[in-house]
């Protein structure tokens, strides 16, 4: 069915995106993991990976909460992470109690790599746009992402 855009309702344009939202996740996803990580670490830990680089030396229980899961799963996560030698945990000196996490030089050249091959991914799909379609393209999801933010914040 196609729709016209400048006179779509709220309801119509909720329905649509409801149908292709959907497809856009998965294949980004699916291309992520595939193309991207090449199966040498999974989507939890790309993600860990990429928290870790912007927040270095960071305690368990912060990436239990960026992840939104439990401290066992996240220990899960880790534990293969270390194992990897892409992460590595140490004591907080000032208490020992801590465990803080962050990127070996191996985890950190693994990400580079990960984060090129992505953006290689990005510019191949979105080339075939026009740079202005890439334009207000970013600009909405900008506003969403902020919307979604705002919210988060406020729940």
């Amino acid at each position: 069915m196609e729709l016209n855009m400048s006179t779509i309702s709220l309801t119509d344009f909720a329905d649509k995106l409801s149908e292709i939202l959907p497809l856009i996740i998965r294949e980004f996803l699916r291309r992520q993991v595939q193309e991207i990580c090449k199966g040498t670490v999974t989507l939890q830990q790309f993600i860990v990976m990429e928290f870790l680089k912007d927040h270095p030396d960071s305690k368990m229980h912060e990436l239990a909460t960026y992840m939104e899961t439990s401290m066992a799963t996240m220990t899960g996560i880790v534990d293969r992470l270390v194992r990897q030698k892409y992460v590595e945990r140490h004591f907080d000196p000032s208490d020992r109690r801590t465990i803080k996490c962050a990127l070996t030089p191996k985890g950190n050249n693994l990400l580079k790599e990960i984060l090129k091959r992505r953006r290689d991914m990005v510019i191949s799909i979105f080339g075939k746009l026009s740079q202005d379609d890439r334009q207000d393209y970013l600009r909405i999801l900008t506003q969403v992402k902020d919307i979604l933010a705002n919210g988060k914040n406020k729940a």
